[in-house]
């Protein structure tokens, strides 16, 4: 038996030494790549990892989306600060200097090769493979159009920066090892990141080609999961949205939003407005339905908001209004009003049946996300300041604001209501989740200091290991979904605050996340240029 461990100890020092001689060399061609595109010279044609990239037509890189200091979203992709980088709202300035003491170091993100397959948790990075497929971000280019922009953000940066040099991406990783795995069983809560795939029980576990999820030791398993369709970009994925009726869901990207037909993951239509100019990018940041499938709302860097008629592929209403890109849209049951939410630091509700803005409310910093209440009554908005605020839309007063020593330590970028329209799920850069209980008895009622309440926080998800960027509930109540930027999708139990599962199929960040309103389903959207429906329900197993 001795004589075996050392055997396996040694191996696994073999294993780390590789990957550690890869990494070196991965990182020294992407250096070497890099010195010579700055220098004026052509892209290089080798990808990262050395091996030739794939023959297909080269792909624009896609948007960095995530925090940064010359917009909203600089740095979720991992970009460095500076000009040239990601661009939506900055940060405010004590947040700004936080960020670069402890935003992440940069990596290179290499363009999805399409077809290609490989095995479990290889995923086709260039990087050595990582436990459960969780390691360093990738770099990505920015989402800004090729023009500078007149308008400039706070602190003098411009709103979105131009994309740089597009750049190829590399042929599978070669098959090697996992470096040696932690000691197997051990409890780590709610963070299922930190297990080894290969060390969890076959039924604590489920696998796909290019995916796989972990179901939580600690707690009975309830849930599976599956994935029905992959749908390729030629961009970012920054949004997906289910149609009320469930039939379809439509997707952001760079220069249009486009609509797939659920049962078959076919794509059924392509907005995109012709009139713009062409140079450039121009990012679609949120999509949303009308509540009866007509008509489909986009809102863009661009500060537009445009309404489409899905049939006739034509734009039915444009809104102009907001300073600054516009992050967050979401449709009122009515069907007839829009609120929106922009790094302008203001939240707007339009009316569709009038053309017009009807109500525009503003606060101390950007807006980063927006969500109407099932009944239409309130919106709530998340924002740069760490806060959640709900206004009741009739009379434009603030019911609620959620912040304080309860509240969220970093910008909240993800805001969702509840079915019952009581409860509010916000998720944050502060990597956590949570979930909040408006209080009609109280609601604007003054506390200590002269804050308006208005709610109380149930409790907190701990468990993603980097930002959270999108939050929803099922439509039945029973389960909170969050996106991250460490790649996962967790299931929460919101009664316990407990993680179900951990889902990771994706290469790069998971922007975004969407229940079906009909239940069973819900879409991810991600960095990687993918977006992918997936099914869930009860388990079946013993």
């Amino acid at each position: 038996m001795q004589e075996m461990e050392m055997v396996r100890q040694k191996v696994y020092e073999l294993e780390r030494n590789q990957m550690q001689i890869k990494q070196r060399y991965d990182e020294d061609i992407a250096r070497l790549r890099h010195e010579i595109e700055a220098r004026g010279g052509p892209p290089s044609h080798v990808g990262v990892s050395g091996l030739p990239p794939h023959g297909g037509v080269s792909q624009p890189a896609p948007p960095a989306i995530g925090h940064g200091p010359s917009n909203l979203f600089g740095g979720i992709m991992a970009n460095p600060p500076g000009p040239g980088n990601p661009g939506l709202v900055p940060p405010s300035q004590d947040q700004h200097q936080q960020h670069q003491q402890q935003g992440p170091p940069p990596h290179q993100m290499p363009q999805p090769q399409q077809g290609l397959q490989s095995g479990p948790y290889q995923g086709n990075y260039p990087q050595p493979p990582v436990v459960n497929g969780y390691g360093s971000q990738a770099q990505i280019a920015s989402p800004g159009p090729g023009k500078p922009r007149n308008n400039r953000g706070p602190l003098g940066h411009t709103s979105t920066p131009q994309q740089s040099q597009p750049m190829s991406y590399p042929g599978a990783s070669p098959q090697m090892g996992r470096p040696s795995p932690p000691p197997p069983f051990h409890n780590v809560g709610n963070m299922l990141a930190d297990l080894d795939p290969d060390q969890v029980r076959s039924d604590q576990k489920r696998e796909g080609a290019d995916w796989f999820a972990i179901f939580n030791p600690n707690v009975r398993r309830v849930l599976d999961v599956e994935l029905v369709h992959t749908i390729l970009h030629e961009s970012v994925v920054c949004c997906v949205r289910f149609s009320r009726d469930g039939r379809y869901v439509a997707t952001g990207c760079n220069r249009s939003a486009q609509i797939f037909e659920v049962s078959t993951g076919n794509q059924v239509t392509k907005l995109q407005d012709d009139s713009v100019d062409k140079d450039g990018d121009l990012y679609i940041r949120s999509v949303c339905f009308s509540p009866d499938g007509l008509y489909l709302a986009t809102g863009a860097e661009d500060k537009q908001i445009r309404v489409w008629d899905i049939q006739s592929r034509t734009i039915k209403t444009t809104f102009a209004g907001h300073e600054q890109d516009i992050y967050s849209l979401d449709f009122a049951s009515n069907g007839r009003h829009i609120a929106s939410g922009s790094g302008d630091h203001s939240v707007r509700v339009w009316d569709i049946e009038y053309n017009r803005e009807i109500l525009n409310l503003m606060i101390e910093d950007g807006v980063t996300t927006v969500a109407i209440s099932p009944s239409g009554d309130y919106v709530a908005a998340g924002s740069l300041d760490k806060s959640v605020r709900v206004w009741d839309v009739r009379s434009g007063t603030i019911i609620a604001r959620l912040d304080g020593m309860e509240g969220h330590k970093d910008s909240v970028y993800s805001v969702a209501f509840g079915p019952d329209g009581e409860t509010l799920v916000s998720g944050s850069l502060d990597k956590t989740i949570k979930m909040w209980q408006l209080s009609p008895d109280n609601r604007g009622g003054m506390m200590g200091g002269g804050m308006i309440r208005g709610g109380r926080l149930v409790r907190t998800f701990e468990g993603h290991k980097d930002f959270v960027l999108s939050v929803a509930l099922t439509p039945d109540g029973e389960w909170v979904l969050s996106g991250s930027k460490d790649r996962g999708v967790q299931f929460w139990n919101p009664r316990t605050g407990e993680t179900q599962l951990m889902l990771q199929g994706h290469k790069n960040s998971v922007i975004s996340v969407a229940p079906s309103p009909q239940g069973d389903l819900f879409a991810t959207g991600s960095g990687d240029m993918r977006a992918r429906i997936w099914k869930y329900g009860t388990y079946r197993g013993t």
